[in-house]
C-alpha cells in the first residue's frame, strides 16, 4: 500500500472515521504508509504480506488475533498489459492469484467471523474493466469480471444476516498501477486519469451505506452503460485501441 493508491486513501477514510486500522501490501513501503496514517491519531498496525499466496492470507488473517473486525475493504490488486501469448505465465498466475484468490480466501475468512457476530461491512474494489473483453490487459479484465459477479453473488447469499457487501468500480486512476503493468507505451497509460482519493472517498461512502455497487466518476458511469449495450466483439475492439502497445503514439 503506497500513499497515493486506491488502497492508502481507503484507509485514509477508514482513519478519518475513527476505525482502528490493520493494513497489508507486499512492500516494506507499507510501514511508512502506516505512519502517515498514525498522524489521524487512531491505532494502525501494518504486515508486510504477499497477500497472493496461503502463506501471506495466513499471516494477515493471524494478525486479526481474534478481534471483531467490523470493515473487510479488499483491494489488493496487480494488473498486466500486452498480448496474452507474449506474457510470462509466472506473471499471468500471480495477477489471478493476487486479484482472485487471495482474495477469496481473505474474503471467506474474515466474512464467516461478521456472519457469526450478525455483522461487518465488505468492499471489494472490483473495476468497469470488468464490464468488457479487455484487449492486451485480458487477464486482468478477466479476473474483475471474476470480483464484480462474486460480490453481487456474495451481497445476495448474505442479505438479513447483518453482513453487507459492498463493490467498488473505479475506472483508470492515477496510481502507478499501469507502470508496473508494463503499460506506459499505451493510451490507458497516458490519458488522464481519476483521483484516488475521489475514488476512496465514493467507495468508502458507498460502504457505509451498505450500497450494493458504486461506479466512480461520470465518464465512467457512461462507459458501463454503452458496455451494456455494445456487442462484445466492439468492446473488445474499443479496448485494443486504448491499451495496445503502442497506442500511446497512435
Amino acid at each position: 500500500m503506497t500513499s497515493g493508491w486506491i488502497g492508502f486513501e481507503l484507509a485514509r477514510c477508514c482513519a478519518q472515521n475513527g476505525f482502528e486500522l490493520l493494513i497489508a501490501a507486499d512492500e516494506t513501503q507499507i510501514e511508512a504508509a502506516a505512519a502517515d496514517l498514525r498522524g489521524s491519531g487512531i491505532g494502525v498496525e501494518a504486515v508486510v504480506a504477499d497477500l497472493a499466496t496461503r502463506e501471506g492470507i495466513d499471516k494477515l488473517y493471524a494478525a486479526v488475533r481474534g478481534r471483531p473486525v467490523a470493515a473487510l475493504l479488499a483491494n489488493a490488486g496487480r494488473g498486466l498489459g500486452k498480448g496474452f501469448l507474449d506474457q510470462d505465465f509466472d506473471e499471468v498466475r500471480r495477477v489471478v492469484d493476487t486479484n482472485v484468490t487471495g482474495t477469496l480466501d481473505l474474503v471467506q475468512r474474515i466474512g464467516r467471523d461478521m456472519r457469526a457476530r450478525g455483522e461487518g461491512r465488505i468492499l471489494i474494489t472490483g473495476s468497469i474493466a470488468g464490464f468488457m473483453p479487455g484487449s492486451f490487459q485480458a487477464v486482468y479484465s478477466g479476473t474483475k469480471a471474476f470480483l464484480n459477479s462474486f460480490s453481487f453473488a456474495l451481497r445476495n447469499e448474505l442479505k438479513d444476516t447483518g453482513v453487507t457487501v459492498t463493490c467498488l468500480m473505479p475506472g483508470a486512476t492515477e496510481t502507478e498501477f499501469f507502470e508496473r503493468a508494463d503499460m506506459m507505451d499505451t493510451k490507458v497509460g497516458t490519458d488522464p486519469k481519476d483521483d484516488p482519493a475521489d475514488v476512496a472517498e465514493a467507495g468508502f461512502a458507498a460502504m457505509m451505506r451498505g450500497d450494493g455497487n458504486v461506479v466512480t466518476g461520470w465518464k465512467n458511469k457512461l462507459q458501463t452503460t454503452i458496455a451494456n449495450l455494445l456487442p462484445s466483439r466492439m468492446l473488445a475492439e474499443q479496448h485494443r485501441r486504448m491499451a495496445e502497445p503502442g497506442s500511446a503514439r497512435a
